[in-house]
């Protein structure tokens, strides 16, 4: 009466990739009729743990055959790192749900930059004139964007971070409005209209506009269980356009993702491909004058990890991490490591995988760069850092993106289909197309 009635069994075997299904107070009888064919076999059991159905104490001396709890659980998640055919369909297709949702937000900040967004102070709002102005009508889109095509759940709590609040990594709050500016009067002098807040100027009457600030939306959702996970980071006020700042900090972000992913072929350690961010970052900080020093010695004393903390990116399928205990593994046991990972431990402290890669594997490969003053405290004092030019750049926040690729058995294929080249952003983002 409460809760719609579960399905039946020939429903649920059509459901389910199971070669029988049946009630669960028939397990034991089903169990015993399978074990007396093979009755000195040893019995795999999931541990005793609170994710898993406990089993009776009794439960080997029924059969007369051993149990353990010492593998089953390893093998499961060690077969979860290779994905089947069936499985990469279900992820792209999570992928390209997500894709277009991200794409949505891009082109309703669009459409409000450009000022097809006609205010309504009373009244139902309909769906074509709502505006994102705060970081939970972000996440109300999105989610509604995945919906309407079927995805009926999101594979992790959207992080939807405007401005500075885009340093915290794992920003769920999605609760603050985004940063006003001044008002101004309505003039267009260039074809590119300010965002404002929908309160349309007549006659002379001003405008409400944005202060330039970045949206990072790390968001995306599952499709028939399997994960999607995604960020896009765009501009907001100044005319849908990224600031100079913000403009290079995310022009070395994508040059880190984008030579990553031309680095991804079988073989290759996830380390090595990390460190290679590390790299770059360096480098282009001290072209911008952010570092000063020596590249080496820069990349040596371990400062970027202020800069760039996390991973690289994680294995994704049934779960957004898919699955930590096996795509990293302890490190006292990983004979994988390369040694080089051995001189600068700060940077793979956060790895979600340490392994090399295989075909069928599927991951995330999402660097970031972000300005967190509880991060940028401890190395305030760094004799490699020109704290006078990092100053210009704190106030962009972070700048994240990521996309799911696919280790094929030549490289990879890239499953998330939004764009993110810095022309495509800003031309959606100012409702130029």
């Amino acid at each position: 009466m409460w809760s719609p009635p579960p399905p039946t069994l020939q429903a649920a075997t059509d459901m389910l990739d199971a070669h029988s299904v049946k009630y669960t107070d028939d397990f034991l009888s089903t169990l015993t009729t399978i074990v007396a064919q093979c009755p000195d076999a040893l019995i795999h059991t999931l541990p005793a743990i609170p994710q898993f159905p406990s089993l009776s104490k009794n439960f080997a001396s029924n059969f007369g055959g051993s149990t353990t709890s010492a593998y089953l659980l390893s093998a499961l998640h060690l077969a979860r790192l290779i994905k089947t055919p069936h499985e990469i369909e279900l992820i792209r297709k999570a992928n390209a749900i997500s894709s277009r949702a991200h794409e949505v937000i891009m082109r309703v900040l669009g459409k409000d930059a450009k000022g097809l967004i006609l205010g309504q102070e009373e009244g139902v709002v309909m769906p074509d004139q709502w505006r994102i102005e705060k970081e939970a009508s972000a996440e109300a889109i999105f989610v509604a964007s995945c919906r309407r095509e079927g995805a009926n759940h999101q594979a992790y709590l959207p992080i939807c971070a405007s401005a500075q609040r885009a340093s915290t990594l794992h920003y769920c709050c999605n609760d603050r409005e985004f940063a006003w500016g001044p008002f101004i009067p309505q003039h267009d002098t260039d074809g590119d209209l300010p965002h404002t807040n929908g309160t349309n100027g007549v006659n002379g009457v001003s405008k409400k506009t944005f202060i330039p600030q970045v949206l990072l939306l790390d968001a995306g959702c599952e499709w028939n269980n399997y994960a999607s996970d995604i960020t896009r980071t765009t501009p907001i006020g100044n005319g849908g356009k990224f600031t100079k700042e913000a403009r290079e900090i995310y022009s070395l972000v994508l040059k880190m993702q984008n030579d990553s992913i031309d680095a991804l072929q079988p073989g290759v350690h996830w380390d090595t491909i990390h460190l290679g961010c590390h790299k770059t970052l360096v480098k282009r900080f001290l072209e911008l004058g952010i570092f000063k020093g020596n590249e080496d010695e820069v990349l040596r004393s371990g400062v970027s990890a202020a800069f760039f903390p996390h991973g690289l990116g994680h294995s994704l399928g049934l779960d957004v991490h898919d699955v930590p205990s096996a795509s990293k593994p302890d490190e006292k046991f990983n004979m994988t490591i390369p040694e080089e990972s051995r001189q600068n431990p700060e940077f793979y402290r956060y790895l979600r995988l340490r392994l090399p890669l295989e075909a069928g594997m599927v991951l995330t490969v999402e660097p970031g760069v972000y300005f967190s003053p509880h991060l940028l405290a401890p190395v305030r004092s760094s004799p490699y850092i020109n704290q006078e030019v990092l100053a210009k750049y704190e106030s962009v926040g972070g700048v994240r993106i990521e996309d799911v690729l696919l280790i094929t058995e030549n490289g990879s294929e890239n499953l998330t289909t939004v764009g993110k080249d810095v022309d495509w952003i800003e031309k959606v983002c100012s409702g130029r197309v």
